[in-house]
């Protein structure tokens, strides 16, 4: 591993997030010699920091990301954008942009790199993809988006290692080099505009987001491998690459887990397998102990009859609608939050066909989402707002019936009432365990 061309730079650590953390530990263990400026917004964690990194300089508050073109290497965190005039004007001046993922991927000591995006289903395939690995002998790390920082675990890595990534388009919208092996889940309408307050990051256009996540295989070599969902062909046939591609539908393995999407998930992670050399009676066997993935479509308890799931990870209608499609019982559903920008018109045709109550959260996007609902003839009378998730579980408790599922899939994001899905989540499954 060749750490040369940090010696004797100015690194601007642009955003402080687990993945830049991580990537300053690990040029402090490495003894690199640099000059590292930690650049966040955040001025209440100065004291902390210069408690823990003494030998860093720091540019807090509200000015952190400017002068930017002083530095030689800027590494910014996934949340800020790359088409801030901050970040262009150091580009114009030739300094070198890069993040954690991409020097990632040019540093690690193993090729046998299996990266996985898509727009969702990308945690359940990348985590089934590890345990699978795992199950084989294999020695295997596991991280990115998935909470795991890469360089955390960098320095155990052998040449004969594997790597299972979780990689957003925010983490892949820069790459120059792509994984061995790509898995692609799937592709919708998402992140086109900035909706978490603490990642403003967002794609301009549906196109950009396209390319942003197409970079998971379009730097791919002919050695490669690329495994995508059948929904993608007509797009990926459109995009220039050079690796093998390698397409896949539902599996048929026998699983725990709820819902046609899984099965989708489970055949990308079958195909994955297949190509490392897995023998099939260890990747059914994963399959069938693998429980799945918190806050997706998570069974939380049953009580007189009724099923609770916490889909609280549903943030976009496309994600809501995939899992009311996985219950053929008559469903309580709780939705509405924060807006993102999303257009509801097909998920209200989906609520109307398979949901007989709707609990509406309080949130900016709910009043687009109820009139969405009105508009196609669901009845008023079917649906209320609440204020918060204590009365929304009330309520639902009293529409549902034995038989019926009470279902928390928002399609939007979180903020204002939460702080974020995972918030969201825990609280449901608190509250829903808490029910007398």
């Amino acid at each position: 591993m060749n750490l040369d061309r940090f010696k004797n730079k100015k690194i601007a650590i642009l955003g402080f997030g687990i993945e830049n953390r991580a990537l300053v530990d690990f040029l402090l263990n490495k003894k690199v010699e640099c000059e590292i400026t930690i650049c966040d917004a955040q001025t209440e964690i100065e004291s902390e920091l210069k408690k823990q990194y003494p030998s860093l300089n720091f540019q807090l508050g509200k000015d952190y990301d400017q002068g930017l073109e002083e530095f030689d290497i800027v590494s910014r965190v996934a949340g800020y954008p790359l088409f801030l005039e901050t970040l262009t004007k150091a580009k114009r001046t030739k300094k070198e942009i890069t993040s954690p993922t991409k020097l990632f991927f040019e540093l690690c000591p193993t090729k046998n790199i299996v990266g996985i995006t898509g727009t969702k289903g990308k945690g359940t395939s990348s985590s089934l993809i590890f345990e699978i690995i795992k199950a084989s002998g294999k020695k295997v790390f596991f991280g990115g988006n998935i909470g795991t920082p890469m360089f955390s675990f960098m320095e155990k890595i052998k040449e004969d290692s594997w790597v299972v990534l979780e990689l957003s388009s925010f983490q892949t919208e820069d790459l120059e080099i792509s994984p061995k092996i790509a898995v692609f889940t799937n592709f919708y309408r998402e992140h086109l505009a900035p909706a978490d307050p603490k990642n403003p990051n967002y794609h301009k256009t549906l196109a950009d987001y396209w390319r942003a996540k197409a970079n998971i295989f379009s730097h791919q070599n002919k050695g490669d491998y690329l495994v995508a969902n059948e929904m993608l062909r007509d797009r990926i046939s459109k995009t220039a690459f050079e690796s093998r591609i390698y397409y896949y539908e539902k599996s048929k393995l026998a699983t725990s887990l709820v819902g046609e999407h899984n099965k989708e998930n489970i055949a990308a992670a079958e195909k994955v397998a297949e190509i490392i050399g897995i023998e099939p009676e260890i990747v059914a066997r994963t399959v069938k102990k693998f429980k799945g993935l918190q806050y997706r479509i998570q069974f939380v308890r049953e009580l007189e009859g009724i099923k609770y799931y916490n889909d609280s990870f549903a943030t976009t209608p496309e994600a809501s609608m995939v899992a009311l499609r996985a219950f053929s019982s008559p469903i309580v559903l709780l939705a509405g939050g924060a807006d993102k920008g999303a257009d509801f018109k097909q998920l209200a045709k989906e609520i109307k066909e398979r949901v007989k109550f709707v609990v509406l959260l309080r949130g900016k996007a709910t009043p687009r989402l109820r009139k969405n609902l009105e508009a196609i003839g669901f009845t008023k009378a079917s649906m209320r707002v609440v204020d918060d998730l204590v009365g929304a579980l009330k309520l639902a408790r009293q529409q549902a019936s034995r038989g019926n599922i009470v279902l928390l899939s928002t399609a939007c994001a979180s903020f204002g009432m939460f702080k974020n899905y995972k918030e969201r989540g825990r609280l449901f499954t608190e509250n829903v365990n808490n029910l007398k």
